[in-house]
């Protein structure tokens, strides 16, 4: 199995000098305009570029290896919401602390902090905000936000539904009840499971309200084959970081994969398999 440490080395080598990844062939502004499988840069693509950062999210942009750009929401003490996947700064800044307990001036000092071999390319840089994100890239690519804080999502409902976002961005969470409020405010409901989780899901009790179920790579196959079942209309595979594991969602009948390499993943074609009926796969040329 490849190692995430190993992994990112081979990710780092693939993007060094001029090479310029292959493109997928269709890249939507709305639901309604992706293909038939759609890859995701997951958290803007985490081994590839500084996680949840606007120049993370800008080159997974402008390279066009994933139809959707995936970041993570939590909300300051004074309401601002902020892109940030931990309750802490501790990880992925170069400040300590609760990430709740900052006003959105205080925000302004947080720099996101490079890690490992990506410190070589990126310097740290201002962490983004989830308005600066709605309005840089909203109606131009397809969004995911995870909604870290439930008490957060009316104030991320708004924010969607004033810039006319609605069919532009996925409001993602691990809780059932959260998607179905979500879906109640006008929102596409993303429910992402755990492979434990999966294991006593019944993925079809969800289909009227959810919209992408984001499935666990890791289950076993029986479940994901289950998922695939539920009749909710998008299954897509999460965290996807090797062809092999790209390969095996597809033949299972995912129609999406989230990967934090969507450039490797875009450089190496999909493995067919006779009559497997995978997903059209990156890297091919065709949607």
């Amino acid at each position: 199995m490849v190692t995430r440490s190993l992994l990112a080395g081979v990710v780092a080598m693939s993007l060094a000098g001029p090479v310029v990844p292959v493109q997928i062939a269709a890249v939507g502004r709305t639901v309604d305009d992706l293909p038939g499988t759609v890859y995701t840069a997951h958290r803007a693509g985490a081994l590839e570029v500084p996680e949840n950062s606007m120049s993370g999210l800008l080159t997974a942009f402008s390279r066009g290896t994933a139809q959707v750009l995936d970041a993570d929401t939590r909300i300051l003490r004074d309401g601002t919401l902020v892109v940030m996947h931990d309750a802490s700064l501790d990880r992925t800044t170069a400040l300590r602390g609760p990430v709740d307990r900052l006003s959105r001036w205080q925000w302004r000092a947080v720099r996101i902090r490079p890690r490992g071999a990506l410190r070589r390319s990126w310097r740290p840089e201002p962490a983004p905000t989830v308005a600066e994100v709605l309005d840089r890239f909203g109606g131009r690519r397809v969004l995911i936000l995870e909604a870290k804080d439930p008490r957060s999502l009316s104030r991320l409902a708004r924010m969607i539904h004033a810039r006319g976002l609605e069919r532009a961005v996925f409001v993602n969470t691990n809780r059932p009840w959260l998607a179905r409020r979500a879906h109640r405010l006008g929102l596409l409901a993303q429910l992402w499971r755990s492979a434990r989780q999966l294991r006593h899901d019944r993925p079809e009790r969800w289909r009227d309200f959810v919209a992408l179920l984001d499935v666990d790579h890791r289950a076993s196959d029986a479940d994901l084959r289950r998922a695939v079942a539920s009749g909710i209309p998008r299954v897509w595979a999460h965290t996807v970081n090797t062809p092999r594991d790209r390969d095996r969602a597809l033949r299972l009948g995912c129609n999406g994969i989230v990967t934090d390499a969507p450039a490797l993943l875009a450089a190496t074609p999909v493995e067919r398999v006779p009559g497997a009926g995978a997903g059209t796969g990156a890297g091919t040329g065709s949607g």
